[in-house]
C-alpha cells in the first residue's frame, strides 16, 4: 500500500479513434480533435493513440499521422502513441516520423513502444511480410532506435534526419510481465494495458520497480496504468453508458467485431454467461459510475498500486456524453 493520493498522479487520454455505428471515420477523427482540445483545456498531461489494424470500429492504423492532426491543433498537451507496435516497422522509420513530428511540435511528442502485432496473426503477415519473427527482435529494435535518436550517432553510417539529437520520451508498454522486464532494464517508463489485460498488472509493475535501472531518461522507476472510465451524473446513468464498452468486448472475445454500439438497458439481451465473465474479467481495471462512486474506486487503486499516472480511455457511444465523462473525470482526480 503507498502514501499516493489523487493529487498526486497526472491524467491523461488514450483514444483508438473508436468508429461509432453510424458515424464515418472522418466524423471519428473530427470527434477525437474535439475531444484532445477539451482534455488541453482541462490539464490532462497527455493525449495518446493506438496502433491497431484490420478493425473496423478502430481508425487510429496509421497513428504517427493521427498524432500530427491532434498536435497540429492543440498548444500544449503532449501527444504521442500508445503505443507504435515496433516489430511491424523499420526502426529507422520510426525515428523519422517521430522525428519529424518532434521538429515539429518540440517537446510535445511521446513515443510508446509495443512488441505485439496490433493486430492477428493474418494481419501481422500482410504488414510483416517475411519478417513474422520480428517481435523476438524488440529489445535490439529499441537499442536500435535509441541509438538513431542520440546525438552520438552523428557519425553513423545511418543517421535519422530528422530525429538525431531529440530528446523525445521513449515508454514501453506491455501487457505481460516481459516488457516490464526490458523497460526496467533499459530505464523507461513503463505503461501497462490494465484496461483491457488485467491480469499481470500487479505482477509486472512489481517486477518493473525491483529491477529498475535509472537511465539518462529517468532517474526512478514510473507506472503509467491505462484504465477504462465511463463518468455521468449518476451510477445508473454510467452503467447504462457503458453498455456501450461491453457490447465492444464482447465483440473482441467473440471475434465478431462490430462499430461501437448504442447502449442498451439489459445486457442479458446481448450476451451470454460465459460472456459476461469473460468480459467483465478483462474489465476487471474500469471505473463507471459517478463522480463520488469514481473517486472512491480509483483513490482506493491509486493508493493500491502506488501508478504515477491514469491514462483513461472511454468507449462512449454518444459524444456528448464521452466528453462530459472525461469533464467529471478530471474533476475526479483534481478532487485529490
Amino acid at each position: 500500500m503507498s502514501s499516493k493520493s489523487l493529487k498526486d498522479i497526472s491524467f491523461s487520454v488514450l483514444d483508438l479513434a473508436t468508429v461509432v455505428e453510424g458515424y464515418t471515420i472522418a466524423d471519428t477523427y473530427h470527434k477525437s480533435l474535439e475531444n484532445a482540445r477539451q482534455a488541453e483545456q482541462l490539464g490532462y498531461t497527455r493525449y495518446w493513440f493506438a496502433e491497431h489494424h484490420n478493425m473496423i470500429s478502430v481508425a487510429s492504423s496509421a497513428t504517427s499521422l493521427l498524432i500530427g492532426y491532434i498536435a497540429g491543433n492543440t498548444t500544449k498537451i503532449r501527444v504521442g502513441s500508445g503505443g507504435i507496435m515496433l516489430p511491424n516497422h523499420s526502426p529507422l522509420v520510426i525515428a523519422e516520423q517521430f522525428g519529424t513530428l518532434e521538429t515539429l511540435y518540440p517537446g510535445r511528442i511521446d513515443l510508446g513502444l509495443g512488441r505485439a502485432p496490433g493486430s492477428d496473426q493474418t494481419t501481422a503477415a500482410a504488414i510483416r511480410g517475411q519478417n513474422m519473427n520480428a517481435a523476438f527482435y524488440f529489445p535490439r529494435d529499441v537499442e536500435a532506435l535509441q541509438q538513431y535518436f542520440s546525438k552520438d550517432n552523428f557519425d553513423g553510417k545511418v543517421r535519422a534526419v530528422p530525429g538525431e539529437g531529440l530528446e523525445i520520451p521513449i515508454w514501453i508498454l506491455g501487457s505481460s510481465t516481459d516488457s516490464a522486464r526490458l523497460a526496467a532494464a533499459k530505464g523507461l517508463p513503463y505503461a501497462f494495458a490494465s484496461h483491457f489485460a488485467p491480469a499481470y498488472f500487479k505482477e509486472a509493475i512489481a517486477i518493473y520497480r525491483d529491477n529498475f535501472k535509472p537511465s539518462e531518461q529517468l532517474a526512478a522507476p514510473y507506472v503509467m496504468a491505462c484504465v477504462n472510465v465511463v463518468a455521468a451524473d449518476t451510477d445508473e446513468q454510467a452503467e447504462y453508458l457503458a453498455t456501450s464498452v461491453k457490447q465492444m468486448f464482447k465483440g473482441v472475445i467473440t471475434g465478431r467485431r462490430q462499430l461501437l454500439q448504442p447502449p442498451v438497458d439489459d445486457m442479458a439481451d446481448v450476451w451470454t454467461v460465459f460472456e459476461e465473465g469473460a468480459v467483465m474479467e478483462m474489465l476487471a481495471y474500469s471505473f463507471i459510475g459517478s463522480k463520488q462512486t469514481i473517486h472512491k474506486k480509483l483513490s482506493n487503486f491509486v493508493r493500491e498500486n502506488g501508478v504515477d499516472e491514469i491514462m483513461a480511455t472511454s468507449h462512449i457511444y454518444d459524444h456528448a456524453a464521452r466528453l462530459k465523462s472525461f469533464r467529471l473525470f478530471s474533476e475526479v482526480v483534481k478532487l485529490g
